[in-house]
């Protein structure tokens, strides 16, 4: 069997990216994974504009590897840029490389548009600041912000702390409505592991960075469209069942 190869690049910490698109891209495409220089003793703000900055060199990071996608699986440094500014980057970066390539917000934005997804409840695991400016750019893309869920770990705001029994306990606490796109931004915070608990009784659509960023890759490293299923644990936990009965 074919498969197609996909190159990723991800924040030195991130401790999420990699395991759960590896579980979403599966037998159909491998990974290679690159990591944006470390900068320690740097401000927040400050590290995300240096990995903005490094982008352009970092997609030249697999040499001679022959890439059928590329991604930055990191959303926070693009919350900085304007949407517009984001696609024409990743366009541009694309046309240089001559590997189809985007960013986790870029994918996302592709994903909600193949959903047809206008209204969001964003889920956000940053800092206030960084809250208000993903808030400020999912507006700007066209998208109706209709409510924004802050979530936090036990020491306070980082995507990368946020564990799923954190992440469930507030979503359920919010009493957000049945039928809500819930928009789980950040490929750092781990989110497949809570997909099935939050879309049981409820005909929620749940989107998350790295399975809209594992979507856009699939759909470009197998060359043909990829159905981004709306609840991905629902089919499969039903197939489960029926095996184990």
């Amino acid at each position: 069997m074919s498969r197609g190869r996909v190159g990723v690049i991800v924040a030195p910490a991130n401790p999420s990216a990699e395991p759960e698109l590896t579980r979403l891209l599966g037998s159909r495409a491998d990974m290679h994974v690159t990591r944006f220089p470390v900068r320690h003793g740097t401000a927040l703000a400050e590290r995300l504009e240096s990995y903005n900055s490094a982008l352009p060199a970092m997609v030249w990071a697999f040499d001679g590897l022959q890439l059928n996608a590329l991604v930055m699986a990191c959303s926070e440094p693009r919350y900085l840029l304007g949407p517009d500014e984001d696609r024409d980057q990743c366009a541009r970066l694309g046309e240089a490389t001559g590997v189809p390539f985007a960013s986790a917000t870029l994918a996302t934005r592709e994903a909600m548009e193949h959903a047809q997804v206008s209204d969001i409840v964003l889920v956000s695991p940053y800092q206030p600041w960084l809250t208000d400016l993903a808030e400020r750019f999912w507006k700007t893309a066209g998208l109706n912000v209709t409510q924004v869920l802050q979530v936090r770990a036990k020491d306070g705001y980082s995507p990368y702390a946020v564990t799923p029994r954190e992440l469930i306990s507030q979503v359920e606490l919010a009493e957000l409505p049945g039928d809500a796109v819930l928009l789980f931004t950040g490929t750092g915070m781990a989110t497949l592991p809570v997909l099935e608990r939050l879309s049981t009784g409820n005909d929620r659509v749940l989107l998350t960075s790295n399975l809209c960023t594992a979507w856009w890759a699939l759909s470009r490293a197998l060359g043909r469209p990829v159905t981004l299923n709306r609840v991905p644990y629902r089919r499969h936990m039903a197939a489960q069942g029926r095996r184990t009965a």
